[in-house]
């Protein structure tokens, strides 16, 4: 269940504009407890304060907290995760991003009996694989990112330089027919650039609400990834645009429709 700082945060980036006592009321706390709340969420960059209330902070830069990534889409993203971990075969080497669909991955990896050597820059992608029988799993190294526990910088990327992978699965924040794969973070888009170098295979697990979206550091053009899973309609401009660059694409249906679409590109 989500807190209702993230359900502040949540708000704040669809309405762009909320007030104080609306928030008061709706959660039964004093303004002073919302504005406690906000002020917080303004330190994360997530909204700016003024007078009775705050609005979104707008540009490509603003990354939403971890947890609300966590807690958004969260089912769409177990539907991403197992038909993710249906493409990974026993004995292969994988490179694991960080992040919340990531983790969504580990996760759904967890009992398969694959026998995976797993190099990850997430720490919790590593807690969630650390005891699966016949697994190896390697951390980068690195400097450890608050909130993320995700590992940045030189010794991440010298590590992943060192080793040749069969696939990297990559979880991003844009997708985009033009400006291709895109992400926040410019020390995590850099792990990400060095990990795509070091695999057969780039795996990108991507919910919809990826799709069309460009943010602050591009990563690379979809005709550097093989694959894309998302939950986006197979018509969406951002996966037909993926298609026509030669990428292979697995629509994933919803929660009571089991069917997976998969359509054009290369294997």
């Amino acid at each position: 269940m989500k807190t209702r700082r993230e359900r502040i945060e949540q708000r704040v980036r669809s309405a762009r504009e909320i007030n104080f006592a609306d928030l008061a009321a709706e959660f039964d706390v004093s303004e002073m407890t919302i504005r406690r709340d906000v002020e917080v969420l303004e330190g994360l960059g997530v909204l700016r304060r003024v007078v009775g209330g705050a609005i979104a902070v707008q540009g490509k830069d603003t990354e939403p907290s971890f947890a609300t990534r966590v807690a958004d889409a969260a089912q769409e993203k177990i539907h991403i995760a197992d038909v993710v971990a249906d493409l990974i075969g026993v004995n292969e080497t994988l490179i694991l991003d960080s992040g919340s669909t990531a983790l969504a991955v580990a996760n759904s990896l967890k009992g398969r009996g694959l026998g995976l050597t797993v190099v990850t820059p997430s720490v919790l992608a590593a807690l969630a694989l650390v005891d699966e029988p016949d697994t190896t799993v390697m951390l980068t190294g690195g400097e450890l990112r608050a909130g993320e526990l995700s590992l940045i910088g030189p010794t991440a990327e010298d590590m992943l330089a060192n080793y040749n992978c069969d696939t990297y699965v990559m979880g991003v924040a844009g997708i985009d027919g033009d400006r291709g794969i895109s992400d926040y973070h410019q020390a995590e888009s850099r792990v990400k650039r060095a990990a795509s170098r070091r695999a057969d295979r780039v795996i990108v697990a991507a919910d919809k609400s990826k799709l069309g979206r460009v943010t602050f550091v591009s990563i690379t053009a979809l005709a550097h990834v093989q694959t894309i899973v998302s939950d986006g309609p197979p018509d969406h401009p951002a996966l037909v645009a993926a298609r026509e660059a030669g990428v292979e694409v697995i629509c994933v249906a919803g929660q009571d429709d089991s069917s997976v679409q998969a359509a054009g590109g290369r294997r």
